[in-house]
């Protein structure tokens, strides 16, 4: 799953949030020097993304690609999810999208100096250019994929993945809508095995 995903899955909880956020940003097992709760937060992450690369509705997603992709298919299967839960946010949750991402916005900004260097590069785009907020609209994923195919240097051809998104829009949506009733039944059971 992508950032909008992850932080979601943290539920209330401040310290499993910014660890969730920041698992991509770190190695291995370099992570002792975190607190109990942070360390919590990226072991879920992880395990979520064991869950999710092993499902097979997600698996079925990736089939829906253009073979064109190679092994990028995860990652643009990991977006288009992000920007179904954004569009469908208003089913998983009573605080407007809006509210819980200037909420996520202001306290990975009150935690920077803990966050990995990584990830410290990438927050100020992520907040000046609104990426949670605009998942929901086709207009903000093709930015986000236009991004990441200028950091492959062009050898994902993911800025070509948005076509795919409009073309098949209603069979993403229900892939996504049947996967993370299954992923948020697993990451609330992780959650409670991790207390």
């Amino acid at each position: 799953m992508n950032f909008l995903a992850h932080l979601y899955l943290s539920k209330e909880n401040t310290n499993i949030l910014i660890g969730n956020f920041i698992a991509d940003g770190i190695t291995g097992n370099k992570f002792g020097h975190y607190s109990e709760e942070i360390q919590k937060g990226i072991f879920l992450h992880r395990e979520i993304d064991t869950f999710t690369d092993a499902h097979p509705i997600v698996r079925q997603s990736k089939r829906r690609l253009n073979p064109r992709y190679n092994h990028y298919k995860g990652v643009i299967i990991d977006i288009f999810y992000d920007h179904f839960l954004a569009k469908n946010w208003h089913l998983f949750s009573d605080v407007p999208l809006r509210n819980y991402v200037d909420y996520v916005y202001q306290t990975l900004q009150e935690h920077f100096d803990i966050l990995p260097k990584k990830t410290q590069h990438l927050l100020p785009y992520m907040i000046q250019y609104d990426w949670l907020y605009n998942y929901q609209f086709i207009e903000g994923i093709e930015q986000v994929l236009n991004g990441m195919n200028r950091r492959t240097k062009g050898k994902s051809m993911m800025h070509l993945a948005t076509d795919d998104l409009i073309q098949l829009h209603t069979e993403f949506e229900k892939d996504f809508l049947l996967f993370f009733k299954d992923l948020c039944i697993f990451s609330n059971q992780k959650l409670k095995e991790l207390n």
